[in-house]
């Protein structure tokens, strides 16, 4: 915190003697740094509910050479973090699709940290060095020590989070998008030509209208429905956001009972949507979050189905526990002031399922 906003908070005997006009500098000061510096743990109603702020760059890639952001091979590069279920689907796209080559990826350290000296914001980090932590390495475009800079470079006057995934342009030096929903349809879609999956078919149009309405409920009562019960601020929002979380996971588990995959019998955009929740639900949700009512693998068809697109080439890639776990238990001390990371359960999501009753993998 700087000194400033010290003085503020807790000298109110200095305050008093200041002129106005300083009175006022100060909380414009306070105000502001917390403007240009928040995290998901700030996005909290009057009511004490989690309340998701939506992403800010909302650029599209395109086919289209003509467009401002054309798809071309070597141009793009995916900043992410292994913890983040939104940048790990992102990842997913990346891995199915065959688009390593084409699209140059970087993840940052699991743990949220100081992103600058001049106010308290923790966030996303790079290492120093790849010595440093397992699976993370420096920013190899820009130098950037925090996620965080990364925006500032995009825009100096940038007000809101610094999250994670980013879709950088080299040849631009901006970021195109931080929406994840919008980067795994560019994906999926706009890079075919540079693909070596181009006939994976994530968002089918004869499935469209189902996908679009299945990643509804799902995203408000599962995705985003874990949050809303581990950073709720009080008993009643946490409490709703428990009850419809598992309607929708009672649900996904009638569904399951009857078709492979959550949109019938092939792989889509939506089952890599839950998956990312799922994988991470008894290993952090339950305990963290207070996701506890019954666990994942308590539910025969969703967790047998879990292991069924983990075991998916290249889905196991974009899954690494380790992360998982240092960040959630390690980055919100309001939730787990001590930072403890449990030891267990440390599933084994390669082990045998029954989801070939339905027919072999159809992607």
């Amino acid at each position: 915190m700087n000194y400033s906003i010290k003085l503020l908070l807790f000298r109110p005997c200095f305050v008093f003697h200041l002129q106005r006009s300083s009175v006022t500098h100060l909380r414009f000061s306070f105000k502001h740094t917390l403007q240009m510096a928040r995290s998901a743990l700030d996005e909290m109603s009057q009511t004490g509910a989690f309340d998701r702020t939506p992403s800010t760059f909302r650029n599209f890639i395109s086919k289209d050479q003509t467009s401002q952001f054309p798809a071309e091979f070597g141009r793009y590069h995916l900043y992410i973090s292994y913890a983040c279920p939104w940048a790990s689907r992102c990842f997913a796209f990346l891995k199915l699709k065959g688009l390593e080559k084409a699209i140059s990826l970087t993840a940052v350290k699991p743990k949220w940290e100081r992103t600058k000296e001049t106010d308290e914001h923790m966030g996303w980090v790079f290492p120093a060095s790849t010595e440093e932590e397992s699976n993370a390495e420096p920013d190899p475009l820009n130098g950037a020590k925090t996620v965080r800079e990364l925006y500032e470079i995009a825009s100096a006057n940038y007000a809101g989070k610094y999250t994670v995934p980013v879709l950088w342009d080299k040849k631009l030096k901006t970021i195109v998008s931080n929406e994840s929903a919008e980067i795994t349809r560019m994906l999926n879609s706009e890079f075919n030509d540079v693909a070596e999956n181009a006939d994976l078919d994530l968002y089918p149009l004869h499935l469209q209208a189902q996908i679009d309405q299945v990643n509804e409920w799902v995203y408000d009562s599962i995705n985003n429905g874990v949050y809303k019960c581990g950073f709720a601020k009080k008993q009643e929002p946490y409490e709703e956001a428990m009850v419809k979380l598992y309607e929708a996971l009672d649900k996904c588990e009638m569904i399951l009972q009857k078709h492979r995959y959550i949109c019938g019998n092939t792989l889509t955009e939506a089952d890599i949507r839950l998956f990312v929740t799922l994988i991470r639900f008894d290993e952090v949700y339950a305990v963290h979050f207070k996701c506890n009512k019954k666990l994942l693998r308590e539910y025969p068809n969703l967790f047998n189905y879990t292991k069924d697109i983990f075991q998916i080439p290249g889905m196991s890639d974009t899954v690494n526990m380790d992360h998982i776990k240092k960040h959630y238990y390690g980055s919100h001390p309001s939730i787990n002031p001590y930072g403890i990371i449990p030891i267990g359960p440390n599933l084994d999501y390669s082990s045998p399922h029954d989801r070939e009753r339905f027919g072999p993998y159809h992607p």
